[in-house]
């Protein structure tokens, strides 16, 4: 990276570092929500997406998402979801270039849109409401998909992206040093801490901020830096691993660790002396894992290590390691074994349970989701989204299927715990089927 370009990516960092103090009014998150919706169609139209811009702006909202539920900064619940397809939307239609268009992608959207002729929710509720919760993040995926099928993007634009849809996470963890007690203020148990994630939902905090270990860590890999200096990189990269383990929530960070895991694989295989280089990239993240992992362990007084062996603050071992989540997954198979053709409708699986089981509860999975609510059409649709990424890598080269493998797992581990509640999921499935170029000098190390 030339010394410019470094010094504006210093200057994007401090400005959201201070955006993330600024953006503890919810007045100001709402304002700032709005005109990233405004501008980002504005310059996508503009320039007829020929530098990417549709990418780069989803991107940025992707990221932005949780920040502005955590500042309470959106005319509306599902805007980043909505505004998201409509940049991809808006990209598809004004660019000039020729792109490949997916039958396997329209086929599963339109699968998705059979489930709401079964839609059968009580009267008292709003059917528009609940189909738009259950359907946006499932129809913003299939968009992703159509948009990012087969489309060479070069990897220093995918870094670029990656690097954009980092900077309002690095905004997330300036509102948690201002907007959260400090560590020993904090009660910790055997939950998940609604206190240091900002008073928001630990399972969405801690799942973007994974994401922002993966970029920073995806950074390192190839010694590009978020911030000008390296020290600073690093400093950014642990403090986000401790800010996540704070949440006590597993599932999002567990999912960044596997695939960072995922990348260091495909990363060293692509790379010559893979022995040596196994060696030595395995050894650090273990090392320095096991180190940060301790040091907050010990910062919650133990708790974090109950956290993870699934026990409670007694330190006895609790019975149920997916804290309810399976008792919604068998749920969801009991909906699929008494109605296998279309399910019980979109939305009707929080309406089952509650009939059947009294459990008042969304779903948490939502492979679990389209098999109880869609039926064999679900079926049909996971079968879609899962072998058309699977095929699709299995032709690319080692140092892409790095960055491809690491997106589907982020797909796949955050849809089994997190349903697809944030715009994340759908986005990041996307990039799972683009075709990445590599120019002569981004192999030079290899």
């Amino acid at each position: 990276m030339n010394n410019s370009g470094s010094h504006t990516r210093l200057i994007l960092g401090i400005i959201h570092l201070v955006l993330g103090v600024l953006l503890l009014s919810g007045l100001v998150a709402k304002a700032y929500s709005l005109l990233i919706v405004f501008f980002g169609v504005l310059y996508i139209i503009k320039n007829k997406n020929e530098n990417n811009e549709a990418i780069h702006w989803s991107a940025y909202l992707v990221g932005a998402e949780v920040l502005f539920r955590m500042a309470g900064g959106m005319i509306f619940y599902e805007l980043p979801k909505y505004a998201v397809l409509l940049f991809l939307f808006v990209g598809l239609i004004v660019e000039k270039r020729n792109h490949h268009i997916s039958n396997s992608y329209i086929i599963y959207v339109l699968l998705l849109l059979i489930g709401i002729a079964f839609v059968d929710i009580p009267f008292s509720e709003s059917i528009r409401k609940s189909i738009a919760f259950n359907l946006s993040g499932p129809i913003l995926l299939g968009v992703s998909a159509i948009y990012f099928y087969k489309r060479p993007l070069a990897l220093t634009t995918l870094m670029e992206m990656l690097f954009y849809m980092a900077l309002p996470i690095i905004s997330v963890m300036a509102l948690l040093y201002f907007g959260t007690p400090d560590v020993s203020d904090i009660s910790f148990g055997g939950d998940a801490s609604f206190e240091a994630s900002g008073g928001y939902g630990p399972n969405q905090v801690a799942t973007i901020i994974g994401v922002g270990v993966f970029i920073v860590a995806v950074h390192l890999f190839f010694k590009r830096r978020i911030f000008a200096l390296f020290s600073v990189d690093m400093l950014l990269f642990t403090y986000l691993i401790y800010r996540g383990l704070l949440t006590f929530s597993r599932g999002g960070m567990i999912t960044a660790f596997l695939a960072i895991a995922v990348f260091t694989y495909y990363y060293i295989r692509a790379r010559e002396n893979k022995i040596l280089n196994l060696a030595k990239y395995s050894g650090l993240v273990v090392l320095f894992g096991f180190a940060l992992f301790m040091y907050t362990s010990i910062a919650t007084g133990g708790m974090l290590e109950n956290r993870y062996t699934n026990k409670n603050a007694a330190g006895n071992e609790k019975s149920d390691f997916t804290t309810g989540r399976g008792k919604l997954l068998m749920s969801e198979i009991t909906a699929f074994m008494e109605h296998p053709f279309f399910g019980v409708g979109v939305g009707g699986g929080k309406y089952y349970r509650m009939d059947e089981l009294d459990i008042q509860a969304a779903s948490h999975n939502e492979m679990g989701r389209l098999i109880g609510e869609h039926g064999l059409i679900g079926i049909i649709a996971l079968i879609v989204l899962i072998v058309v990424p699977m095929r699709h890598m299995s032709k690319q080269p080692y140092l892409a299927r790095a960055f491809l493998g690491s997106f589907l797992v982020f797909w796949f581990l955050t849809i089994n715990h997190s349903a697809m509640r944030i715009a994340f999921p759908g986005f990041i499935y996307g990039l799972s089927v683009v075709v990445i170029t590599f120019k002569k000098e981004d192999l030079e190390d290899f």
